[in-house]
């Protein structure tokens, strides 16, 4: 079965690197940064769409799309920066799927720091990806896409367990960053059949 084609919106270090993981799983891969002219274009020519964008530049982008995210996956992959008090009330990934009611969003990949987002691994060990969502099929794709990866991807629910998945997200950049243990830092969820080790 052929793969689908991904476009990503945003070229920075989290759209680059997903890219790049991406491509090496045998994907279709477009990226665009601040080209409003074609973010539609590449999203309407995308089957899943990945909004990999400053969170406060979503509805920015969404705008840009127009209707081309009508009946596709969208990836929030965003962390919620300036909501860090309210998001275990209502996530950024909730908002999202108001502001994109016809879309079908699914969070994941913003609990891993940039540059492991091309391996899901750091120091040689698969991290894990947390994936929510409220259409099953959207969200097994994604599953599918962060395991080829390399990611050990887990079903995390419906959309509303993005509150918690944000949260962890921001959590881990203050262990990162706010505690100095660095961005070679990775969250791992042990439990029955997750893949123990790179080697498998």
């Amino acid at each position: 079965m052929a793969q689908p084609k991904v476009a990503i919106i945003g070229d920075g270090n989290v759209g680059t690197a997903l890219s790049k993981g991406l491509t090496r799983a045998g994907y279709e891969v477009q990226a665009v940064g601040k080209v409003p002219e074609k973010v539609r274009e590449i999203a309407r020519w995308g089957d899943i769409i990945v909004l990999a964008v400053p969170f406060n530049e979503r509805a920015n982008a969404l705008k840009e799309m127009g209707d081309a995210f009508a009946g596709k996956p969208l990836v929030d992959v965003t962390n919620a920066f300036g909501r860090e008090e309210t998001v275990t009330k209502k996530s950024g990934a909730e908002e999202l799927q108001e502001m994109a009611r016809t879309a079908q969003v699914v969070k994941a990949f913003n609990t891993a720091f940039a540059h492991t987002m091309s391996t899901g691994q750091v120091l040689g060990d698969r991290i894990t990806a947390f994936v929510a969502g409220d259409d099953k099929r959207a969200k097994e794709r994604i599953l599918r896409m962060a395991r080829d990866i390399g990611f050990d991807a887990v079903d995390a629910g419906g959309l509303q367990s993005a509150r918690w998945i944000e949260a962890l997200g921001l959590f881990h950049i203050h262990l990162g960053y706010g505690q100095k243990m660095g961005p070679d830092t990775g969250i791992k969820l042990i439990h029955k059949g997750a893949v123990r080790s790179t080697d498998g």
